[in-house]
């Protein structure tokens, strides 16, 4: 199986994985970018996916990016429908309080990892089955 990709800037690095087996696919900043403390912003990658159908992209963080430097993901997972034929852009976030963070281009800035998905309809019913949770939820678990 192959994913589909199109640069769509010459500059642009195809997403890579760093080790045979590795679920998540890199991808890379387009251009150098900087993000003072608190600040976020959309970074390029200059290249556009073909998600197969029943499947969608989930953009996650790179840890070492957020264990060394405190650069997390505004909307982590990011979500990429199979019809979305656009560039992949990471909204990236910079969390530390003093640090100004610099990237260049060509960094790995965020992962790539392709899930297999279902689509059934939202069907209306009058109430729902039982289950040994119920309606528990935020901390109902201890």
């Amino acid at each position: 199986m192959s994913l589909r990709c199109a640069r769509l800037d010459p500059r642009a690095k195809l997403p890579t994985r760093a080790y045979p087996g590795d679920a998540g696919l890199d991808l890379y900043a387009l251009e150098d970018y900087s993000l003072e403390p608190g600040e976020r912003a959309s970074v390029r990658t200059g290249i556009a996916v073909e998600i197969p159908p029943g499947q969608a992209g989930l953009v996650l963080p790179r840890s070492g990016l957020a264990a060394r430097h405190g650069i997390a993901l505004v909307n982590a997972p990011g979500l990429i429908d199979s019809g979305y034929r656009g560039e992949l852009k990471v909204l990236l976030l910079n969390t530390d309080r003093h640090e100004r963070f610099a990237g260049r281009a060509g960094d790995r800035i965020a992962q790539l990892l392709l899930v297999g998905i279902e689509t059934p309809e939202p069907e209306e019913v009058e109430a729902l089955s039982d289950s040994a949770r119920g309606s528990g939820g935020f901390g109902s678990s201890g």
